[in-house]
């Protein structure tokens, strides 16, 4: 069985996919990017597009009553792998040992410097 999450607080996404799945125990968040709630893409730099991603990851996780605390696997696309150390500056912000098991790896955007999904497992 799985039940939808979704916030009108974070990208409302633009294709046949739920915000997250909560199943079995984890919540599953779908590939965020820096659009905001609008629907927009915002930021120019690596730092401002990784920081509208993670805020939508963290609105999401919020709406399941989940944090960031509870994410245990992150998988991270960038259109440009010279933007890996700008990028975990920013991301560092946002998560506090130990940090959860992560995937970074290069891929082609449509439009957008990158992209992240989060599985968390579900508070007891």
């Amino acid at each position: 069985m799985r039940q939808a999450i979704f916030t009108k607080d974070a990208s409302p996404g633009d294709g046949p996919y739920s915000q997250a799945i909560v199943s079995k125990g984890f919540l599953f968040v779908s590939g965020q990017g820096p659009i905001n709630p609008q629907g927009y893409v915002t930021g120019e730099t690596i730092e401002e597009q990784a920081r509208l991603t993670l805020d939508n990851i963290v609105t999401i996780l919020q709406a399941a009553h989940c944090s960031m605390d509870h994410v245990v696997k992150v998988n991270v696309i960038l259109s440009d792998m010279s933007h890996f150390g700008r990028f975990n500056e920013v991301y560092k912000e946002y998560f506090e040992a130990p940090m959860p098991a992560r995937t970074c790896f290069g891929g082609e955007l449509d439009g957008i410097l990158v992209e992240i999904d989060v599985i968390a497992a579900l508070p007891e």
